[in-house]
């Protein structure tokens, strides 16, 4: 469910044109972002992030402080990849197309998008990922 609803919102952002990892995400504003996302959701959202400087303003802490009754934050270490269980999704899809011999950038991009949809429905593999970082869910 998260992984699926990450790629939904990814995928709005790049119909409303907002560049992908190769550009920079220039005016990108999580404070128009977030609330919308919420009903689409279904609930609660909880953002884990590193210690990046965009994370870190001042108006974004002061969003994050105004919708906390709906929006929780863990800042992670400026550089802590044992504990984002992320790494270890991204580490699954470059085992699969690290090798690959790609034509182009669509043929990458569609084998990325392959693996990804395959993790998606492989729950132990996204459980295990968040496993090893040692933290837990709590319902």
């Amino acid at each position: 469910m998260l992984l699926q609803a990450r790629f939904e919102i990814a995928a709005d952002l790049r119909a409303a044109g907002v560049p992908g990892p190769e550009g920079r995400a220039e005016g990108l504003r999580l404070e128009g972002l977030l609330p919308p996302a919420r009903p689409e959701l279904g609930g609660p959202i909880v953002l884990v992030w590193d210690n990046v400087r965009l994370h870190l303003t001042r108006g974004m802490r002061e969003f994050i402080d105004k919708n906390a009754d709906w929006l929780t934050v863990f800042q992670l270490p400026t550089y802590a990849p044992d504990l984002n269980p992320q790494e270890c999704i991204w580490s699954l899809v470059k085992r699969e197309v690290g090798n690959l011999a790609a034509a182009d950038r669509s043929q990458v991009t569609r084998a990325v998008k392959r693996k990804l949809k395959q993790i998606q429905y492989r729950p132990d593999l996204v459980d295990g990922c968040l496993a090893i970082t040692g933290l837990t869910i709590n319902d």
